[in-house]
């Protein structure tokens, strides 16, 4: 089975729309683009890695080898969809058209690429690496609909982060995933809603959104917002949020999601710095079957954002909230207004939106992502990774708060006319059933999740993914952190039935979309369990030590940069270029340094390790947390475990872990001293946490990550003083956590 085409043959017709929003109107004939060579230095010598971790290359049974080893011997190998013949046949065409030398390239094996047949898999990526212009040339200019057609493709120099992609050309992001699908086929599926309450589900056709898009862009227009504003979307997971989105992008103003979920001081910080004009909310918001108040929330505020000129509220639920002089009903305005609005025409490195990160300190970083680069990455990398064909619901469960629900909610799916699924609720509520519910009543066809949604699901056992028909679902994924091969033994056994394709996706809401990912891959290549394996096209990993220096071969592990531009990539931290360049470019200077660490097997796969600065130092021995965590996973009773570092006397720095066992597992005294052997025999003895408690659950955000820095604060008795914790799914838990600590230090004491 081959995956689909990447682009269906256009009708006559079809290739005129390309012209823009309105068929009519006049522009350049397609044809005019040029390429020109990078004014980059791609391979610098050195570089200021001090610190970092460090795995000899060819150490004897080193952590990210066993990790490997490990899931070959639970799982075995599992056999993947190759790419498309017709995408093989577009890309291998492409060779003669940039008129660019093939470059040199670290990092690209030179005997596989000159093995590779051509318009295979292998010719492709070598392609995409050394011919970036006539590569991502080709595909954009196929892909989106332009206005007018860009003279450049690429300009880029990572050693001032400078980054531009398709420079000259114009084009309306809000065109490319609304109109020119309703012109050939308006009733067609864009979005289903699985509210809150399943079996409610509520289907929104393409028509139907450019109206709500229109009616809402024209709303913010007669209130002041012009191109170039920017403009607060504090809204959960629906339609109007998607449309508020696509109606900024539409007018040309710049929006910023912020997730429906952080505190006033938050939000207050993140329009702030963006100096929102206008916010955009609900009443009040649906979760789990409670109700969250997020009118309130705004209202407390914006007290403090004096930039803020008004706020438009939708209703969510039908009860009346305090209005004040700022707000405006926003479904009464949008009833008064025309459902056409001509869209701006935008340059295409104007701005898009801001998204913004926050690390465990430091201010929160609104980084910026642009129009047309970003939404072709967006749109080619969700029409391979995932194998989507037309007609096909794609089920990402992410919220829009972050970059996942950004690119594989929104912008990915609309550019390729797709059926994209809203999910406005938590994985457990009604029940431990309710994904696979929504999976057999919507007819998913691919799955995409994180591995802490995976891990708490598995806690519930077997029966409540059995009791739904899941035959609709063809791919799954995992993203947000590495995934641990137990998590993914149960996605790939029991919920895809040993027959999915599985991909554990690594990417950043710097990178704007998928980097590194099993898919595309040749016919019936390997995946291996855990492993994000195989770069995506353009994307060219290197692996650098920490005192700089590439490290070259397989079987060895590093900090993870990549060499070369990419269209989707983040341009910078807005308001802050200094930040931006210091973060990511100058660590490893003519790099972008993605902040992970990778093990590079000897096949040339890549396994995720984590954040290089969730490294502990245990005797001079540096470990990824992420390393111990997944030995200790390992075990059959252990849900979830998380593994953090604190001062110790004698070794400098020791491992604390806690862990969530399974309802069936039994004495938690026999499941700790068995984990502890796993880790020893997985690692090595002293990889062995020094202390280990057992928790019922641990700290998360929203989207399911967790809190390390709060277990941290909480073991080095800090507990006082946690900071912003409005980020947590449910603030209790650190109470809970805090009382079973107290036990556990005061059974210590007595046993001393």
């Amino acid at each position: 089975m081959h995956a689909p085409a990447l682009l269906p043959p256009r009708t006559p017709s079809q290739r005129r729309e390309k012209k823009g929003w309105d068929p009519g109107r006049s522009g350049r004939e397609a044809g005019r683009y040029r390429t020109r060579a990078p004014r980059c230095g791609w391979w610098p010598e050195g570089g200021d890695g001090a610190g970092l971790a460090e795995t000899p290359k060819g150490a004897s049974g080193s952590p990210p080898q066993i990790l490997v080893q490990e899931c070959l011997r639970a799982s075995g190998k599992m056999a993947a969809r190759g790419l498309g013949r017709s995408l093989g046949r577009l890309l291998g065409s492409l060779s003669w058209r940039s008129g660019q030398p093939a470059r040199p390239l670290r990092g690209v094996s030179a005997p596989a690429a000159a093995a590779a047949q051509p318009g295979s898999y292998q010719a492709q990526i070598a392609q995409a690496a050394r011919e970036p212009a006539a590569f991502w040339g080709q595909l954009a200019r196929d892909m989106l609909v332009w206005d007018t057609p860009y003279h450049t493709v690429w300009d880029c120099d990572f050693s001032s982060g400078k980054i531009g992609w398709f420079l000259g050309g114009q084009l309306n992001v809000s065109v490319n995933c609304l109109d020119q699908h309703v012109r050939k086929s308006p009733e067609s599926v864009a979005l289903i809603w699985e509210r809150d309450e399943p079996g409610t589900e509520v289907r929104i056709t393409y028509r139907e959104l450019l109206e709500t898009t229109c009616r809402l862009a024209n709303t913010l227009k007669r209130h002041g917002i012009r191109r170039g504003d920017r403009v607060a979307i504090y809204m959960p997971v629906s339609p109007l949020a998607v449309a508020a989105m696509l109606a900024c992008a539409r007018v040309g103003a710049v929006h910023t999601v912020v997730f429906a979920g952080f505190s006033a001081e938050s939000l207050a910080g993140r329009i702030n710095d963006a100096k929102c004009k206008v916010v955009i909310t609900f009443n009040q918001g649906l979760r789990g079957g409670r109700v969250v108040e997020l009118k309130k929330i705004v209202d407390e505020a914006v007290k403090h954002c004096p930039t803020i000129q008004h706020v438009l509220v939708a209703h969510r639920t039908d009860n009346k909230v305090h209005m004040g002089r700022l707000d405006i009903p926003l479904e009464q305005e949008m009833a008064k207004e025309d459902t056409v609005c001509a869209p701006e025409s935008m340059s295409s490195e104007d701005m898009l939106f801001l998204l913004y990160t926050s690390g465990s300190t430091g201010t929160p970083k609104g980084l910026v992502h642009t129009q047309a680069g970003y939404l072709l990455y967006a749109a080619v990398t969700h029409r391979l990774v995932f194998d989507y064909r037309p007609g096909d619901v794609f089920g990402c469960v992410a919220d829009i708060g972050w970059i996942t629900g950004h690119s594989y909610v929104v912008y990915g799916p609309l550019c390729n006319g797709a059926t994209t699924v809203l999910f406005e609720s938590t994985p457990v509520y009604p029940d431990a059933g309710r994904y696979w519910e929504t999976v057999q009543r919507l007819k998913i066809n691919q799955f995409y999740g994180a591995p802490t949604a995976v891990r708490l699901l598995l806690k519930y056992g077997d029966s409540w993914v059995k009791k739904y028909d899941r035959s609709s679902l063809r791919t799954l994924g995992s993203v947000g952190e590495p995934i641990n091969c137990e998590a993914w033994e149960w996605l790939h056994k029991v919920v895809g039935d040993c027959r999915c394709t599985l991909v554990d996706t690594w990417w950043q809401t710097e990178t704007g979309g998928i980097c590194i990912a099993p898919r595309p891959s040749e016919e019936g290549a390997e995946i291996l369990p855990g492993m994000a394996m195989r770069p995506f096209y353009g994307i060219v990993p290197i692996l650098m030590d920490e005192k700089g220096n590439v490290v070259e071969g397989g079987d060895v592990s590093g900090a993870l940069c990549l060499s070369q531009a990419w269209p989707g990539m983040a341009r910078t931290i807005y308001g802050d270029h200094q930040r931006f360049m210091e973060a990511y470019f100058k660590p490893y200077p003519g790099y972008y340094f993605t902040g992970d660490g990778a093990y590079r097997t000897e096949g040339g796969y890549y396994q995720i390790t984590g954040r290089m600065d969730d490294v502990i130092n245990i005797s001079g021995h540096r470990l990824g947390t992420a390393e111990i965590e997944d030995s200790m996973a390992s075990h059959p009773t252990v849900a979830e475990t998380a593994v953090i570092g604190y001062p110790h006397d004698i070794k400098g720095e020791a491992a604390f872990a806690f862990i969530v066992l399974k309802d069936n597992a039994g004495d938690p005294d026999l499941v700790v001293k068995e984990v502890r052997s796993a880790v020893a025999n997985k690692i090595a003895k002293y990889a062995v946490p020094d202390q280990i408690l057992v928790v019922k659950r641990l700290p998360k955000t929203r989207s399911g990550k967790v809190m390390r820095r709060l277990l941290r604060k909480i073991i080095t008795g800090r507990a006082q003083d946690l900071g912003d914790t409005t980020t947590l799914e449910d603030p209790h838990v650190i109470m809970e956590i805090l009382k079973v600590y107290q036990k556990y230090k005061d059974k210590q004491t007595a046993a001393q």
